[in-house]
């Protein structure tokens, strides 16, 4: 049960970046060129990996990395960026609230992962805090905004699932290499379309700098990371039910520093998505002793120690 909490720990650490990130694009990325935003988010953020991991795909993961990196980076990236851009950041990380329901259903079909009840329940929990959280009194959002979140929420969804489908039984590649080839590779997608649809790139200058390189090396290299490590370690729905930390980030950053109002409802909605977290909690599998748990950890470590690409005290998925 510690190993499952730690694995939860490490996995959260992606929605909460991801949460701040709609305020940081909102703020201070330039509005009118999201193709440009997503590429120079990937592909800093790929090849800082790949030179970490110093491996290429083989065989079918050229293929699986370039379906992987459209979905999970070149299509979700400019989507997301759109949405920072045209909706508060509360109001885009609230969007994204719905990822439990979408990555549970999306993997039941694609991974043969049948949620739980309890975790469907916690989902349904969560979107009810969602949606009280969406009625924040800022105006009516804006309908194009919305379309982008909610195509990021479904494109993020399948990707997701289909990166948890393609890990094999014994970890493969580990989790460095396959988040370096996809991030790499959907940028080098964006790089032409950028070019041809939006001339040279912006100008990076006062804050815009920073921020890129928080949005590229913290919400991207560092929370895909702790992203795809939760994936390969927890059940979609798990991880999914995670992902509630991203709109209540938002939505707290939106008030602190954006001062976005909220009233009763929205406090109701924060509870509700906490509850979802709590229902959704990971739970050991019966029979399974803290002991056994941890030192199966440690047998991960030692495999992991073997293989340099997977996470420290990475023990192979399916292991028992």
């Amino acid at each position: 049960m510690e190993a499952i909490l730690r694995w939860g720990a490490l996995t959260a650490l992606a929605p909460v970046a991801w949460g701040a990130n709609y305020y940081v694009t909102h703020h201070y990325l330039p509005a009118d060129a999201p193709l440009w935003g997503a590429a120079l988010r990937a592909l800093p953020a790929g090849l800082l990996l790949l030179a970490a991991a110093r491996r290429r795909p083989r065989g079918a993961w050229w293929w699986r990395s370039t379906v992987l990196g459209a979905l999970n980076t070149a299509a979700f990236f400019v989507l997301v960026y759109l949405a920072s851009q045209r909706l508060p950041a509360g109001t885009a990380a609230t969007v994204m609230a719905l990822s439990p329901l979408a990555l549970m259903l999306s993997a039941w079909p694609l991974t043969g992962e049948r949620p739980r009840p309890a975790q469907l329940a916690a989902g349904a929990v969560g979107v009810t805090g969602a949606a009280l959280l969406l009625a924040a009194p800022t105006g009516p959002p804006s309908p194009a905004g919305l379309l982008a979140a909610l195509g990021a929420l479904l494109v993020s969804a399948v990707g997701h699932a289909l990166t948890k489908r393609w890990t094999p039984p014994d970890g493969g590649p580990g989790v460095l290499a396959p988040t370096a080839w996809q991030l790499t590779i959907g940028g080098l997608l964006l790089l032409p379309v950028a070019v041809l649809a939006e001339g040279p790139p912006p100008a990076l200058t006062g804050a815009a700098l920073p921020a890129f390189a928080y949005t590229s090396l913290i919400a991207t290299a560092l929370a895909f990371l702790a992203w795809f490590a939760g994936l390969r370690r927890l059940p979609a729905a798990t991880v999914g039910l995670i992902g509630l930390l991203n709109p209540a980030t938002g939505a707290l950053l939106g008030t602190t520093l954006d001062h976005e109002p909220l009233g009763p409802a929205q406090f109701t909605g924060m509870a509700l998505i906490a509850a979802g977290l709590l229902l959704g909690r990971p739970r050991a599998a019966p029979g399974v002793s803290t002991t056994a748990g941890t030192a199966g950890t440690a047998a991960g470590a030692t495999e992991g120690a073997r293989d340099g690409n997977r996470l420290p005290g990475q023990r192979r998925p399916g292991a028992r």
